[in-house]
């Protein structure tokens, strides 16, 4: 079912309420997520984006109830990937000859994807379209979060329809950001830009100030996922200008793995020495074999400092350590600080590689980190607590 945004624009999208895995396993989605299409009826009538392969019929069904599907005159595809391309073979076989406006690397990815030699029509920042009343103005956005993304701008109704940049994955009855709880809308919102964006940030400061030399003004924000921006629109512009520049807030996250609760309890003691020294710090306690990955990226992303733990366990660390590291990586985080800590019974590896995995993913390390064998004893619980406001030292 449509939704009407003015008199020019409606959303024909998809809202996916079912949906809990995003980018295969990688995004965990607990608030489901949308697939936001835009239909624009001008003189000449243009589609932007469509929905995700596993809904290419009941799009292309729905669609023909708002329009005669010759009526559309040109389709806009901001980005290639497939929850915004996937119904287009079902699509373009009914307007087989229809424009596709894309980017020139949204051709390689389009046609990568689909083997069909559609109707293409490449274009670069600053290349217009005239559809009647109004003007639609292409941006290229790479690397936000794929190589061929792009912005397209109507002016007039100073419409930004910026695809996966400031979006949430958020499934709602509602259409527009407002009229939601700020708080789970902004948790989502972060939670999307740490998980998708963050590794892209010099990208994001970089068209961000490319767009505010445009000089455009901004009405609405209108992202491929989630509640378009309405109130106050270039408030999230904001809020991802201060997210690409270094962000952290005073927060202390530790991170681990236990077999035995032994690691647990150093944790546990960490967190205790943390608060001691710097009451005004916030410390979050995670065991990565039990929460969210999605929710422990966006955690480390706001974290001025994080610590991580694992026993040893065949000479390494255990395996959910290994994956959210290997996350964290690919996130490309600067100016946060780390250190490991660890139990063991005879080796003791973990504590050493940890650190050296930290600081390939560009943390600064705090120390060599804290090793204890076997089940901490009370000395070694204070030796944790000691370690702790080590660490909050660290952070001031």
């Amino acid at each position: 079912m449509s939704k009407v945004i003015n008199e020019y624009v409606k959303w024909v999208g998809k809202t996916d309420w079912e949906l809990k895995k995003f980018h295969g396993d990688e995004y965990n989605t607990i608030n489901g997520s949308s697939y936001n299409s835009y239909l624009i009826e001008d003189e000449k009538v243009v589609l932007i984006d469509t929905a995700w392969k596993p809904f290419d019929e009941e799009f292309v069904e729905n669609l023909k109830k708002e329009i005669d599907l010759n009526k559309i005159d040109y389709i806009i595809a901001n980005h290639g990937e497939v929850d915004h391309s996937g119904s287009l073979p079902k699509l373009m076989k009914e307007i087989p000859n229809t424009p596709i406006y894309c980017t020139a690397n949204g051709v390689k990815s389009i046609k990568g994807q689909y083997h069909e030699d559609w109707n293409f029509v490449t274009v670069k920042t600053g290349d217009t379209l005239n559809i009647g009343k109004h003007t639609l103005t292409f941006i290229e956005a790479p690397m936000l979060h794929w190589p061929d993304t792009m912005f397209t701008y109507m002016d007039q109704e100073n419409i930004l329809f910026s695809n996966d940049a400031f979006g949430q994955h958020i499934a709602s009855e509602y259409l527009y950001a407002d009229e939601i709880n700020p708080c789970v809308l902004y948790n989502e919102a972060i939670k999307y830009y740490a998980n998708i964006v963050a590794p892209f940030s010099m990208m994001v400061k970089n068209k961000i100030n490319e767009i505010l030399k445009m000089n455009i003004p901004i009405n609405m924000i209108c992202p491929s996922h989630g509640l378009i921006w309405r109130e106050k629109p270039t408030d999230i512009i904001d809020r991802y200008y201060k997210w690409a520049d270094n962000y952290s807030e005073n927060q202390i996250t530790i991170l681990y793995d236990t077999m035995w609760n032994d690691t647990r309890k150093m944790a546990e003691a960490i967190a205790k020495g943390i608060k001691e020294e710097n009451k005004d710090v916030e410390v979050k306690v995670i065991n990565t074999a039990k929460s969210d990955k999605t929710e422990i990226v966006a955690e480390v992303f706001k974290s001025k400092e994080i610590v991580v733990g694992s026993p040893t366990v065949n000479n390494g660390y255990l395996y959910s350590i290994a994956g959210i590291l290997e996350m964290i990586k690919g996130l490309k985080l600067k100016t946060k600080k780390a250190t490991a800590f660890g139990s063991y019974g005879w080796s003791g590896e973990a504590v050493k590689l940890l650190n050296e995995e930290l600081k390939k993913a560009g943390f600064t390390l705090i120390n060599d980190g804290l090793r204890c064998m076997w089940t901490p004893t009370e000395e070694n619980i204070k030796e944790c607590i000691d370690f702790g406001k080590e660490i909050a030292k660290a952070c001031e």
